[in-house]
């Protein structure tokens, strides 16, 4: 009895292993796919470029989903990149969905784009994708500039869906905020009265930075706050151009000199879709508190030597 139930046992286990990937092709990378075919829409080729979500899974966890958010969008070539999605795109069409398996040895050995730090030797990861759209060349249009018209809607879209989560999240608190550049809500608490920290300054700034379940991620005043520690030093940025995110760079214009007050920036103007793990979870809103401390001019760069030039 004991013998016949090991034997079942086996047989189970080997026939699980044989099963687990039937009907699963491979890339020349050796990426293992299968393709789910949908409404018989239309078929991608070379050139077109293609609207569609993704969902990246590691060990049970998402690792980063744009499923429910905002979708993504790529050009389709013959070729794609290496042991990627991206090497099966033309055999798709519209509505078909897949799923494929990126393993990590294959993935060091022609690292285009880095290796997911949470992988190491031996590991995996599940890639599942969806084909909502193509858009191909028309009448005097090209595929990329009707695909960009597309996406200008889409980000706008869910842009004010997660500005209608925030300031419903501001009524329920009874917290009085104002939306500034219709892109991040931001609370004044203390007027300053120095500069104003207006477009093209450079400013100087103390943070704190929160989830909405007011879980601190990181500060530069506060190390007990800190995920991934990092000197208490004042943070350095170019108001609306450059050096913070997106939320940030937009909602600084409001404060002066000696200002202090909050800001709650949707995640589209954060960290997107991709977070920051471990401290920032893909598609999560955040809180922080803001002091700031510096408004000053950018230093302009003197002129070079005048050409010289040859009689």
């Amino acid at each position: 009895m004991k013998k016949t139930t090991l034997l079942l046992s086996i047989l189970t286990v080997l026939l699980f292993s044989a099963c687990k990937n039937v009907g699963f092709d491979k890339t020349k990378s050796g990426l293992e796919y299968k393709i789910i075919k949908g409404d018989k829409g239309e078929a991608l080729a070379p050139g077109d470029i293609v609207k569609f979500q993704y969902k990246v899974t590691f060990k049970d966890s998402v690792v980063m989903t744009t499923y429910g958010v905002m979708p993504v969008f790529d050009q389709v070539d013959s070729i794609g990149r290496h042991h990627d999605f991206s090497e099966f795109l033309s055999k798709m069409k519209v509505g078909d969905s897949a799923v494929c398996y990126q393993l990590f040895d294959t993935l060091k050995s022609k690292p285009e784009f880095g290796i997911p730090p949470y992988m190491k030797k031996g590991d995996k990861q599940e890639v599942t994708v969806k084909i909502l759209a193509a858009f191909k060349k028309g009448e005097g249009t090209s595929a990329r500039d009707l695909a960009v018209l597309d996406y200008r809607k889409e980000l706008s879209d869910y842009k004010d869906k997660e500005l209608a989560v925030i300031e419903k999240y501001l009524v329920k608190n009874n917290i009085k905020a104002e939306k500034v550049n219709n892109s991040v809500f931001v609370k004044i608490e203390q007027e300053g009265t120095g500069l104003s920290a207006d477009s093209g300054k450079v400013v100087g700034i103390k943070y704190t930075g929160y989830n909405f379940d007011g879980k601190p991620f990181d500060s530069n005043t506060d190390s007990t706050k800190q995920i991934q520690p990092h000197p208490l030093e004042t943070f350095y940025f170019v108001s609306k151009k450059q050096g913070a995110i997106q939320g940030m760079l937009e909602g600084i214009t409001v404060f002066k000199i000696g200002s202090k007050g909050k800001m709650y920036i949707p995640s589209l103007l954060g960290y997107g879709p991709q977070g920051a793990p471990p401290a920032i979870k893909p598609n999560e809103s955040l809180i922080f508190d803001i002091e700031v401390v510096e408004v000053k001019d950018q230093e302009k760069k003197p002129a070079g030597p005048m050409p010289q030039f040859r009689r």
